[in-house]
């Protein structure tokens, strides 16, 4: 076997501790953003708060005698292209205000109580956004419903299959295992797992192909995911056929993996919502800003960090520039995770123009792929963005999530989303006679009239979730 030394240039993206937070950060709530600053803010002492006046004065004026000193001894490393935004940096990262100017017209925002949302909410609806059968559908719900909260299939295949036969003709356990393979493509990554290496796999998979040592992770993973635990490297290393570098390699990178995905999404009841954006019209046309008061304006202590020296290499010396390191990153990955959220909130708004002038009823079908293939940002990326993130919008606060909603086909060729359906249902059955009460046949037949084609079983589910009570329960003589 011949041996040979290759150098190969190319960018690549790690899955490094500082990208793991951008990503954290990406999919907190506002609530728990804020907490997390907090505790940024007091295990950092790099980091610190913009105060309007700073009493701190000669601090700020004291940054070093060359500006440029801090940013040699930070080693700092550049963000990742791959990150979901790719924007410029600076050393302060403010809290963001509105772009046209601060009018004093900012509304205030309103508290809400928010729906608990458990695993199986999540997949849910993701679930509900997709084009499918209603016997895929059927399929689905039985797999989902078969996961456990660390995320993996509880139930084996074959007895799922067995399970939906009487339900669906014909069932054989290919359309399952199919169906399966669509839902590990759902948020939170490497859910619907049959095992931890399956698990683990799936989450490799959804790295991008020029991730370092990920091939070879995929395999290790396939085939020697039992010798984990083995604690003796050489013999590990004679056993999987790699060098010392590449296993090195390819154990950090599945250190960065969740063997329990399903614990992403809690089953936590939210008391308070805190809106991200505000949604306002001026001028005519509908504009989105952040709230400014989600966070607050961060930067760079300018005391601590002028006191690093560039050639000490004393333990307190590296310490300081490991936490200004640490303190430049946060503040990256706040930018990020504003950025990606006013984009992505932008994007809902314009697409969702017609729901803004005329409510639910003119809301138009939407997935999470629309918004995703706009931005060129990965479907799992928009679902962070969008759970736990609010909208002050003139109909009220609303999550993001609300805006997604499935494909129904209409007569003329065109679409209509569900969310516009269950308006429509909710708007026929608010004004039908109560003495003889809408049936679901009959809604149905309504919407026929309007060209959209909608099953009596749709109807029936539709009004079910919307806590709208059968006819019977509808009827009353006064």
């Amino acid at each position: 076997m011949k041996q040979s030394l290759q150098l190969r240039i190319g960018q690549s993206l790690t899955m490094t501790p500082q990208l793991q937070q951008a990503i954290k950060l990406l999919q907190m709530s506002t609530l728990d953003l804020q907490q997390e600053i907090q505790q940024a803010l007091e295990s950092n002492m790099m980091l610190e708060v913009e105060e309007e006046e700073s009493l701190n004065l000669d601090f700020r004026e004291k940054k070093a005698e060359n500006p440029d000193q801090v940013t040699s001894e930070g080693s700092q490393t550049d963000m990742p292209d791959e990150l979901p935004v790719d924007v410029s940096w600076d050393d302060v990262y403010e809290s963001s205000l509105p772009s046209g100017g601060d009018d004093g017209d900012t509304p205030e925002f309103e508290s809400f109580r928010s729906k608990s949302e458990s695993l199986h909410d999540h997949l849910f609806w993701q679930l509900e956004l997709l084009p499918i059968s209603d016997r895929d559908y059927a399929i689905a719900a039985a797999i989902i419903d078969a996961i456990n909260d660390d995320g993996y299939i509880a139930t084996d295949l074959n007895d799922i299959c067995q399970g939906l036969q009487e339900q669906l003709d014909n069932l054989e356990i290919d359309e399952v295992q199919a169906v399966l393979h669509m839902l590990q493509n759902f948020d939170p990554v490497g859910v619907a797992a049959l095992d931890l290496a399956d698990c683990l796999r799936l989450q490799l998979l959804q790295l991008p192909a020029m991730t370092p040592y990920r091939e070879d992770a995929l395999d290790f993973v396939k085939r020697h995911l039992d010798l984990l635990a083995t604690c003796d490297q050489a013999r590990l290393i004679k056993r999987v056929g790699m060098t010392e570098d590449v296993l090195r390699g390819v154990l950090a990178l599945i250190r960065t993996l969740d063997p329990k995905p399903g614990g992403q999404v809690q089953e936590v009841s939210v008391e308070y919502v805190v809106p991200d954006v505000f949604v306002a019209k001026v001028a005519g046309a509908w504009q989105v800003n952040l709230n400014p008061e989600i966070a607050p304006k961060l930067r760079i202590n300018p005391f601590y960090s002028g006191m690093i020296k560039r050639a000490d290499n004393s333990q307190d010396n590296v310490s300081m520039k490991n936490h200004l390191q640490e303190a430049r990153w946060f503040i990256k990955s706040l930018h990020s995770r504003n950025d990606t959220l006013l984009r992505v909130a932008r994007s809902i708004v314009e697409k969702q123009g017609d729901f803004f002038e005329h409510g639910a009823i003119a809301m138009k079908p939407m997935v999470l792929r629309d918004i995703a293939e706009e931005l060129e940002l990965h479907e799992s990326t928009i679902s962070r963005v969008t759970t736990q993130k609010y909208m002050h919008t003139p109909h009220g606060v609303i999550e993001f999530k609300y805006f997604f909603s499935s494909h129904v086909s209409t007569d003329g060729g065109g679409e209509c989303s569900a969310t516009a359906i269950r308006a429509l249902i909710k708007e026929l059955v608010g004004s039908e006679n109560p003495a003889k009460p809408l049936s679901d046949s009959k809604i149905s037949d309504l919407l026929n009239e309007k060209g959209i084609n909608v099953a009596r079983r749709t109807i029936a589910k539709y009004r079910e979730a919307m806590s709208i009570p059968p006819t019977s329960q509808r009827k009353r003589l006064i």
